[in-house]
């Protein structure tokens, strides 16, 4: 989705063989550190899904993702920490980056206080947390990254947003509050689409 131009071929080689054959085309080195990046992030929520979300490792998971990247050499952009300054998504405004640590903490009380997490409940944190845009870059990966281990955690079948529901996906975050289904519909279709490969690769 969002932050990277490599093919899926490309961040295969990367993942399978540690290289990437170089063409014709101009690669963003970002792209590549943020995809090996990215490798670790997997294994950290798998290694650490049945841990109670926290600020701690939300911010530990942003830090393993852009560390190294042009954005880790930039004194206003903060690797593993909340936002400086404003920013927005999808021409929509954010919370501010002083009002940040307090809607972060009352997020995370809000959905910690509930033992048991259907998959409404991981895709309302989603929402809020993608509303919030705790960060100057990487949310959209952050927060999939959080619903993949909460899905985990709490027997659910996790899934992906792949390309062809990435649409649908960006209409059920902005229509969340009016039509619940939206999103709801395109993260059970991904789940079946995660089934198809587990039960593939006889899991």
């Amino acid at each position: 989705m969002e932050g990277s131009c490599l093919t899926h071929d490309q961040t295969r080689y990367i993942f399978e063989t540690n290289t990437i054959g170089i063409g014709k085309e101009a690669i963003n080195v970002d792209d590549i550190i943020e995809a090996s990046n990215h490798f670790r992030c997997i294994d950290m929520i798998i290694d650490k899904a049945n841990l109670m979300l926290s600020e701690k490792f939300i911010k530990e998971l942003h830090y393993v993702l852009k560390n190294g990247t042009s954005d880790s050499r930039t004194a206003w952009f903060a690797v593993g920490d909340y936002k400086k300054l404003p920013n927005e998504v999808g021409g929509t405004a954010t919370a501010l980056p002083e009002e940040v640590p307090h809607k972060m903490k009352a997020l995370l009380t809000e959905y910690n206080a509930k033992k048991q997490k259907s998959l409404e409940d991981i895709l309302t944190f989603h929402v809020k947390f993608e509303r919030i845009h705790p960060f100057q870059n990487g949310n959209g990966r952050i927060g999939r990254l959080i619903m993949f281990k909460e899905c985990l955690k709490n027997n659910i079948v996790p899934f992906i947003i792949e390309d062809s529901l990435k649409m649908f996906y960006y209409r059920g975050l902005k229509q969340w509050n009016d039509e619940k289904g939206y999103l709801m519909n395109t993260c059970t279709t991904a789940q079946d689409q995660y089934k198809t490969y587990l039960d593939y690769f006889r899991i």
